[in-house]
């Protein structure tokens, strides 16, 4: 299907009010260990999916707040995280986005990630390159994890990995320029599609969590793939590892070590 990116862009353009309202952010429910939602990301998906049925009638909808409800993944679908970064957003940290893909043939075809605070929109058409606020963006060009800057997740709602976990941020770390720890897997990817950090690697992520940003890294010229370098499964949750292409192995190793 055709998807006119600028109606889809404007869709979700329109959902910034709820990211704003100090209100719905602190009206919070507990799902599990740090995991949250609040009135703005149950507003935010409702909003997206009474739109996006309205102008494109009869494609799926995957959205967080469905909790993965039964999708057909050899037919279309919206793939929808309304807040990604919910516990940023309910501290006012200000670093919290949209994240939205088209899935059809077993890859994401379009996608956008949307920051209102900053009032940043990452965008991507498949085969067309990748965009920021309308400016052509690419990863960078380094060749050494030594001289690069590696974004890293933590799992918060997976803390029985803590130990693995921090083995590899220790690792990766000695190994880089630095780390940095954002809270939204969608706009590390974004920041690695833009250039702003060279790398991003986080464990069990959720299609909502990495769909978007990932068509946003391979179209501004870099890789995604899993830890075992396997192409991404979006049916499924993933562990995630995002570069430039140019430190990909490199970091790869350093992951597995």
């Amino acid at each position: 299907m055709d998807i006119c990116m600028e109606q889809v862009i404007d869709m979700v353009h329109s959902v910034k009010p709820f990211f704003m309202d100090n209100a719905m952010s602190r009206d919070v429910t507990v799902k599990g260990l740090a995991d949250f939602v609040t009135k703005a990301d149950t507003s935010v998906q409702s909003r997206l999916f009474s739109e996006l049925s309205k102008h494109y009638p009869g494609i799926q909808f995957m959205g967080e707040e469905d909790h993965m409800q039964a999708v057909d993944f050899s037919r279309p679908m919206w793939i929808l995280d309304p807040i990604d970064g919910t516990t940023n957003l309910i501290y006012s940290y200000c670093h919290s986005a949209v994240s939205l893909g088209y899935y059809e043939n077993k890859a994401i075809s379009a996608a956008v990630i949307y920051n209102p605070f900053t009032e940043e929109t990452f965008y991507a058409v498949r085969g067309q390159g990748a965009f920021l606020n309308g400016r052509r963006i690419r990863v960078t060009q380094k060749t050494a994890l030594k001289d690069s800057l590696i974004a890293i997740g933590t799992s918060p709602y997976d803390k029985e990995m803590a130990e693995d976990n921090f083995h590899i941020f220790k690792e990766v770390f000695k190994h880089s320029l630095d780390i940095r720890r954002s809270g939204s897997a969608a706009l590390d990817l974004a920041y690695v599609a833009s250039g702003r950090v060279d790398g991003f690697l986080e464990r069990n992520l959720k299609p909502w969590d990495y769909s978007a940003g990932a068509l946003l890294v391979e179209e501004a010229g870099g890789q995604v793939t899993n830890y075992s370098l396997s192409p991404l499964d979006y049916s499924k949750n993933q562990d995630i590892l995002a570069s430039n292409r140019e430190i990909h192995r490199e970091l790869q190793k350093v992951v597995m070590s």
